[in-house]
This record gives structure tokens, C-alpha cells and sequence, in this order.
């Protein structure tokens, strides 16, 4: 018998979801079956976050593992620059035919924290094409999450994960994050927009605009906040900022993309084209590594006519079973017309947990777009005032929440960088409504028992 090696999970990680059995370290799964994951004791969990928003479809579709195998009956791998293949050139359409004839031109990656470091390259390597060199700086926002690559960490604002690497890390400016609910100090709900805008020109013209290459942004605030949706007029008065000053503006669609809100660019509900956007998770729904940059065609000209073409990519760009995976994921998305139900029933969910919700005083937003939903956990309704993260109540509710069967994503320090408690919601697109109830009566539950037991202990 081969001994484990493996080490213990740190107590960040793995606090809070335990293995029922041994009450330490992290279950192990089993399998799984739609918005179903079975760990090895035999106990079931309700997938309700989709893992960290990844699984579109759930787990074991029969259409996508079928397109898999016989992808791999024929070729798992063509080396993107030896050829090109059927499902990646299919993926790309289908990707252009979501978001518009202006994105037809992608770097398929592996994940999120490779698309958003495609985007940076492409963004620099714009500019130099274009004569403008001087144009290294990135500018985003506090409170917002881009990935675990050391580009993605530098222009990330989230203390705890980037921490160990700072002084290693890509320079960039953070601004003020756009949050309706916890708008700058002194600023008006209706005025956020405006007030962003105006600081983001600031910091242009304090950097110097020949300096800035690109502004990127979440148009939903995933891991780092959450569940954030952009405020009204934002992404507009953003966009028309940075093509004043020639800044590109790049979305990640990481975590609220593909689909995720109900429309298959998440800025599609603001009306707005970015200039390169970075979409993963729902892309291939989990069951094979797989992201891609896109990037708009005025991008793509300059890109193609100068150096002919994008300089980023790697060993496993463009991945052939990953883009049949993919290729199989957004088919069934577009045949079952999954973003409408998403939209739709997105909408009920969350009037739903906001009605179920409502008695709790501690409960003090419920917030999202589509099958992307935040429960911010306040020590005072009125104040706005968070849990002192000692308390750990995001997640112990999660615990809570996982003891009885429903999996939900635990999203701290989203006030400050230290203290706040949200949890994320994040079905797969084709969840019936008896399991979207079923979603409700077990986290309510789970938030009672815990805040229950906060007030016994004062």
C-alpha cells in the first residue's frame, strides 16, 4: 500500500467545509450528477455555487462527457501553432455569434488567471504596435479579484491572496470600488457612476495618460466582493473615460461571464463593448481547463497588421479536447436557450431568498444578475456595519450550509480587505425550480442556525 504524501489543507481553506466523518480537512468527492456532488462517505451536496461559479451544467452531462470521448478517440491535443482544428475553430464561432462580429478574434487558454494575463500582454503589446510604449500602467479597482498569475495578482486589490508576493507584483492604481450598496464616502447612490468616472480621469491625468495602458474591471465583482453588479450608467461613463484618453478598457468575465447573469457578455446589460474581454468558468462548465482572451476588432487590426498577430499563448493554447468540451457546453447553453431561463428565474431567485431572507436583521443585502447571487451578512442592518471577521459568520454559515447538504461560496473580507462576511450563489444554468427551492429552505436555514448562535453569544 502507497503511503499519502499529501499535506494537511491549511485551516484558511478548508474551515469551512469539513469531512463529515473525521470533522478535519476537506471532504472527498465521489462524483457527480447534475447540481449533485456525492463525496466517498456517501453523503450528498447541493452544488449551489457551482463551485466557485465554474459548473454551467452541472456535473456528468451525458452530451458533453459523450463529445469528450470521442474527441479523445480522435486527437486530445493538436498543437495550436502545427494546427488548427474543427472544435476550435466551431468554439471561436460560436463565442463571436454570442457576443457580435466585433470579438472574432480569441486566444483560447486554461483558466481565468491566463486569460487575464493575455489580456495585459495584448493591451501592452497594442500600444507598442501602435508607437506608444510609454503606456505600461494598469488601473482597476479595491475590492476586485483578476487572478492568481503574478500579472492578474498586481492588478488585483484582495490583501490576503497577494499579500506574500507584494514587491514582486505588476504596478497599478486601485480606485474606488463601485458598490451601490457601499458607495465612496459621501457619495449618493445615483451619483456613483459619475463620481467613478471623474476619479478614474484623475488618475489618468495624475499618471499621465501616455503612461496608462488599460483599465480593467469586473462588470459583476465575483470572489473579491461579493456579488457586485456594476451601478446604473457606470460601464458607460467608464467606457467613454477611457476612449477620451486612448486607455484600453478590458472586462473580466471571468467569474460573472458566459453566461452567468443571463446574457452571455455580463456588460451586455450595460449596453457596453469592452475593448478585450477575458471569459473561463462557465465556458466549458469545468469538465476540461478552459479560457480564453477576446478582443475587439479595432484591437485586432492593429494587433494582425503590425506584428501579425497576438504575442501571448503557450503549450496548451487552444487545447483540442477542451475546445470540444467547450464547443459541447455552449451548444446545449444555446439549443435549451439557458440564458433566458437564467434571466428569468435568476430574477424569482432572488426575490425569493430576499423574501426568505427578510426577518433576519443580519441579513443586510441580497444583490446579483442572473444565477449570480451575493448575501451580504451585516452586524447592523441600519449601519451597514460588518462582522468583525474574528466572528467568521460567512463561514460558519457555510459550514453550517454544507453539514446540511447545500454547497455555497464563502466571499470575506469584501468591506475592507479584513472584515465583512457574503456568501455567493451561483447554480448551474439548467437548475429546476424545485432545486432552486430547495437552494432557498436549506441556506435559510443554515443563515438562522448561525447568526442564532451569534446572538447567544453576544
Amino acid at each position: 500500500m502507497i503511503k499519502s504524501t499529501v499535506r494537511p489543507v491549511r485551516q484558511s481553506d478548508a474551515g469551512w467545509v469539513l469531512d463529515p466523518k473525521t470533522g478535519v480537512g476537506l471532504p472527498k468527492v465521489a462524483y457527480g450528477q447534475g447540481i449533485y456532488v456525492y463525496d466517498v462517505h456517501g453523503n450528498r451536496y447541493i452544488d449551489a455555487s457551482g463551485g466557485p461559479a465554474v459548473y454551467s451544467l452541472g456535473h456528468g452531462n451525458v452530451e458533453v462527457n459523450e463529445a469528450i470521448k470521442q474527441q479523445l478517440d480522435r486527437i486530445a491535443h493538436g498543437y495550436r501553432y502545427t494546427f488548427t482544428s474543427d472544435v476550435m475553430e466551431e468554439l471561436e464561432a460560436l463565442i463571436t455569434q454570442a457576443c457580435g462580429e466585433n470579438f472574432s478574434d480569441m486566444v483560447f487558454v486554461c483558466g481565468g488567471s491566463e486569460a487575464v494575463e493575455g489580456a495585459l500582454k495584448i493591451a501592452l503589446q497594442y500600444h507598442t504596435a501602435r508607437g506608444e510604449k510609454t503606456r505600461r500602467r494598469f488601473i482597476s479597482r479595491r475590492r476586485s479579484w483578476h487572478g492568481n498569475t503574478l500579472g492578474a495578482l498586481g492588478v488585483s486589490e484582495f490583501f490576503d491572496r497577494k499579500d506574500a508576493f507584494e514587491g514582486a507584483l505588476v504596478p497599478a492604481s486601485h480606485l474606488s470600488a463601485a458598490n451601490a450598496y457601499r458607495p465612496p464616502a459621501g457619495v449618493a447612490e445615483a451619483d456613483i457612476a459619475a463620481f467613478c468616472a471623474k476619479e478614474l480621469a484623475e488618475e489618468f491625468e495624475r499618471l499621465g495618460a501616455q503612461n496608462v495602458a488599460a483599465f480593467i474591471f469586473e462588470p459583476v465583482v465575483g470572489a473579491a466582493g461579493g456579488v457586485v453588479p456594476a451601478p446604473v450608467g457606470y460601464a458607460k461613463a467608464i467606457r467613454e473615460v477611457c476612449t477620451r484618453y486612448g486607455v484600453l478598457m478590458i472586462s473580466d468575465e471571468v467569474m460573472c461571464g458566459s453566461g452567468r447573469c443571463g446574457t452571455w457578455r455580463a456588460l451586455e446589460w450595460d449596453g457596453v463593448e469592452p475593448d478585450i474581454m477575458t471569459i473561463a468558468k462557465g465556458l466549458g462548465g469545468g469538465y476540461v481547463p478552459l479560457g480564453a482572451t477576446v478582443y475587439h476588432r479595432r484591437v485586432a487590426d492593429v494587433l494582425f497588421d503590425l506584428d501579425g498577430g497576438p504575442m501571448t499563448g503557450h503549450t496548451f493554447t487552444g487545447h483540442t479536447l477542451a475546445c470540444a468540451a467547450g464547443v459541447a457546453v455552449q451548444k446545449i447553453v444555446k439549443r435549451d436557450q439557458l440564458l433566458v431561463r437564467v434571466r428569468e428565474r435568476g430574477d424569482w431567485l432572488r426575490h425569493r431568498l430576499q423574501s426568505a431572507l427578510s426577518s433576519i436583521d443580519e441579513v443586510g443585502d441580497v444583490r446579483g444578475r442572473g444565477y449570480f447571487i451575493g448575501i451580504e451578512l451585516v452586524a447592523d442592518r441600519q449601519t451597514k456595519a460588518p462582522f468583525a471577521a474574528s466572528v467568521g459568520v460567512g463561514k460558519r454559515i457555510v459550514r453550517a450550509a454544507a453539514q446540511g447538504g447545500l454547497l455555497c461560496y464563502p466571499s470575506p473580507a469584501n468591506v475592507d480587505g479584513i472584515n465583512g462576511d457574503t456568501l455567493i450563489l451561483a447554480p448551474p444554468y439548467n437548475t429546476t425550480d424545485e432545486q432552486l427551492e430547495e437552494i432557498v429552505e436549506h441556506l435559510t436555514s443554515a443563515v438562522k442556525t448561525v447568526i442564532g448562535e451569534v446572538r447567544l453569544a453576544g
